[in-house]
């Protein structure tokens, strides 16, 4: 099976340089998470802008920490990459999340987390739309 127009990007000169990263890569640019996630919450870029569309991020949380109950305007697509988080989406049961695990999260839809290990939690976050973290507790869902 073949996909549709792959002949044609093969013969498409590279706009942009391919990159890889891993969690402990010392020249990640771990920068902080909104105040009201857990103190020693970390997030570094991995490629896009954070105020434009098309967001990846490692997103880290301290362990035994909790992320309190919030929402994003975009879609959330995650893997876990270390430790064991626990998810739980308003309406829907817990999620246990192990390393490689993949999660989906809708726009606008609420969610809390725990980093149940003994080790901080690391996660990898695709956003559609600019990020953006809105506690539950200061705002009106929409």
């Amino acid at each position: 099976m073949a996909f549709a127009g792959s002949l044609a990007l093969a013969q498409a000169p590279a706009t942009e340089q391919a990159t890889t990263q891993t969690a402990g890569d010392p020249q990640l640019k771990w920068g902080p998470c909104p105040p009201f996630l857990p103190k020693g919450c970390g997030m570094a870029p991995l490629h896009g802008d954070p105020a434009k569309d098309n967001l990846d991020v490692f997103l880290k949380v301290p362990a035994k920490s909790t992320i309190p109950l919030h929402w994003h305007t975009s879609a959330e697509r995650m893997v876990l990459v270390a430790g064991e988080l626990h998810v739980t989406y308003d309406g829907q049961k817990t999620a246990v999340l192990k390393p490689g695990t993949y999660a989906y999260g809708p726009a606008k839809h609420p969610h809390k987390g725990y980093c149940a290990s003994a080790k901080p939690c690391i996660l990898f976050i695709a956003f559609e739309s600019p990020l953006d973290a809105v506690p539950v507790e200061s705002a009106k869902k929409s």
